[in-house]
């Protein structure tokens, strides 16, 4: 059973809202798009440990943190109530980032792996979403195109529990300012500079925790 006494020395990681849909009727975006898109959303001389244009409170700022002896490298360990996402790395080490988390009932703990990976996806909210706030969501039925407004951001990964898409993700979110709290609708939100970092070093197929709020 998973608990919150985790692995980690110091904190841990959160969770937000929204899921990936098919690709629109536009189709993906050049690469050429992707890369403009990343230069948007990444603050100019961009240092993960200081550059912090979206005024979040400086601990969830990306930080290299001691980890105890055991764990997988490779793996993502989300801690709800710190709101902290681990990413282990090699020597009893990992990189500590600030996360959101899902609202009220909405996270799910729960061990999932990492079934596949996306730049710039697009987005369609589930239908219990649109029937739970059809104000919000219903307007994006259809979908919603890839891009710096998209809810999930500038990159995806998308849980999986055997064969099957749990519809959770950990994503960029274009409302940076949610860090640190519980806004999203399941997901597990991060700062898109910051998941940009990370993308490239989550493999598909590795675990993520997710531990209990």
């Amino acid at each position: 059973m998973l608990t919150r006494r985790h692995f980690i020395v110091t904190s841990a990681a959160l969770f937000s809202g929204p899921i990936a849909g098919p690709a629109l009727a536009s189709g993906p975006p050049s690469a050429a798009q992707k890369a403009a898109w990343d230069a948007q959303v990444t603050p100019p001389n961009y240092d993960p440990a200081t550059s912090n244009p979206w005024g979040l409170h400086p601990r969830f700022l990306p930080t290299r943190v001691e980890t105890r002896a055991g764990l997988a490298p490779g793996d993502l360990h989300v801690d709800a109530v710190a709101r902290f996402l681990y990413h282990i790395g090699p020597g009893r080490t990992a990189m500590r980032y600030g996360v959101a988390i899902g609202r009220g009932g909405l996270y799910q703990p729960g061990t999932f792996r990492i079934g596949r990976k996306a730049e710039w996806p697009s987005w369609t909210p589930t239908r219990a979403m649109i029937e739970r706030e059809p104000d919000v969501y219903a307007r994006w039925a259809d979908g919603m195109e890839p891009g710096p407004e998209n809810a999930l951001g500038s990159r995806a990964f998308y849980l999986y529990q055997g064969g099957r898409d749990t519809y959770l993700r950990i994503h960029g979110t274009p409302q940076p300012w949610s860090i640190g709290t519980r806004a999203s609708s399941g997901c597990v939100r991060m700062v898109m500079a910051h998941i940009n970092d990370l993308y490239d070093r989550v493999a598909v197929g590795v675990t993520a925790h997710l531990y209990p709020a």
